[in-house]
């Protein structure tokens, strides 16, 4: 089916652009949303004749969304979730989820402008993409963790997903080959003198 855009859909086109979609994709979500027009005469006509006010609206929308962008861009949203050992967790974090995070934190996200193709189901910090408007796109960082303490630990780089006895090994591996190595500098200061 052919329709005039009324606003920029993605990488289809920008406002005023006849382009051919799938007849479902166009009954289902561009004519209801009222982000197209059918591409027919009298709607080329009464485009035309709106065309200034569309495009002004469109840039009014841009602009309040290029608003929230800038409070949103890098901002980090913990969520508390139960895991296993691994990291693995026991439920997932949806994109219904990070938008009432964002929106708790006083920030209107609709769950829709969250883009996220698969539910976060491990912990960490995952980098999530906001859809603000079709030209406006931020990031936010999702940090998913066991609990406030581990949220914090995350945050400063420590890698919570491996075990906390694995951990440990590596600690004191870690803290023996200093010490070592320290040995080792003392012994060859000493032959030295």
């Amino acid at each position: 089916m052919k329709v005039i855009l009324l606003e920029r859909v993605g990488r289809m086109g920008h406002i005023g652009d006849e382009v051919t979609v799938k007849d479902g994709f166009a009954r289902n979500f561009l004519l209801p949303q009222g982000k197209a027009l059918r591409a027919t005469g009298a709607n080329r006509k009464r485009f035309e004749t709106e065309r200034q006010s569309i495009e002004q609206r469109n840039s009014e929308r841009r602009e309040a969304a290029a608003g929230i962008a800038q409070g949103l861009n890098g901002k980090s949203v913990v969520m508390i979730r139960q895991a296993g050992e691994t990291g693995q967790l026991y439920g997932s974090v949806s994109s219904r989820d990070i938008a009432d995070a964002l929106s708790s934190d006083g920030t209107p996200v609709a769950r829709s402008q969250v883009s996220l193709t698969d539910p976060i189901k491990t912990i960490g910090v995952h980098v999530v993409p906001l859809l603000l408007h079709a030209e406006v796109e931020v990031t936010v960082n999702v940090n998913v963790a066991r609990s406030e303490d581990e949220a914090q630990r995350q945050a400063k780089g420590e890698d919570m997903t491996v075990p906390a006895f694995e951990r440990d090994v590596e600690a004191a591996f870690e803290q023996a080959q200093a010490e070592a190595e320290e040995t080792a500098e003392a012994e060859a200061e000493t032959e030295t003198e």
